[in-house]
């Protein structure tokens, strides 16, 4: 790869990085052509962008960024493949069923919403993260919920109340 190809290639990813919410750094090595393969496909299934690249060219990615990413630089050895999505814990869901056939890829780590995991342990946290839209799901039941209540609680009475002067007015005097 030539200097110039090198430095647009940095660039890009250095775009790629900034706009991102949350990306996974994952060592896809010992992987075969057909395993490879059929991590690819299941990506592309949901919607993940992999991608593998070379160490030092994310690093300089990263730094050109603005953002603190020099935690990351002690895991940037060995093969390293970055993999984008925009919900936030399927990568992190893709990794724990990929493993259950094959040994790899093990999570290096991990940024979300400003946030770095570092470390294949922490593949559990990154799977039980919810995304914003479920966050938003549940707090509008949560502010729902009262309200509820309240109507039911209503409702019910009044059927009761309607009930008692029913019966009160079927009553013989």
């Amino acid at each position: 790869m030539k200097k110039e190809e090198k430095n647009q290639f940095i660039e890009t990813l250095a775009e790629q990085l900034k706009g991102a919410n949350s990306f996974y750094l994952a060592d896809t090595s010992t992987l075969n052509a057909a395993t490879t393969s059929r991590l690819r496909r299941n990506c592309f299934k949901r919607n993940i962008q992999l991608q593998v690249v070379k160490n030092s060219l994310l690093q300089k990615a990263m730094e050109r960024t603005g953002k603190s990413f020099e935690e990351f630089y002690p895991v940037l050895a060995g093969p390293t493949s970055i993999m984008f999505s925009e919900v936030v814990n399927d990568p992190a869901k893709l990794i724990k069923e990929f493993r259950k056939a094959a040994l790899k890829p093990s999570l290096k780590g991990a940024y979300v919403e400003e946030c770095i995991y570092l470390g294949d342990n922490q593949l559990d946290v990154l799977i039980n993260i919810k995304t914003k839209n479920e966050l938003i799901g549940e707090l509008i039941g949560l502010l729902q919920s009262p309200a509820k209540n309240v109507l039911s609680a209503l409702q019910s009475g009044g059927n009761t109340l309607s009930g008692i002067v029913k019966t009160l007015s079927e009553k013989p005097e």
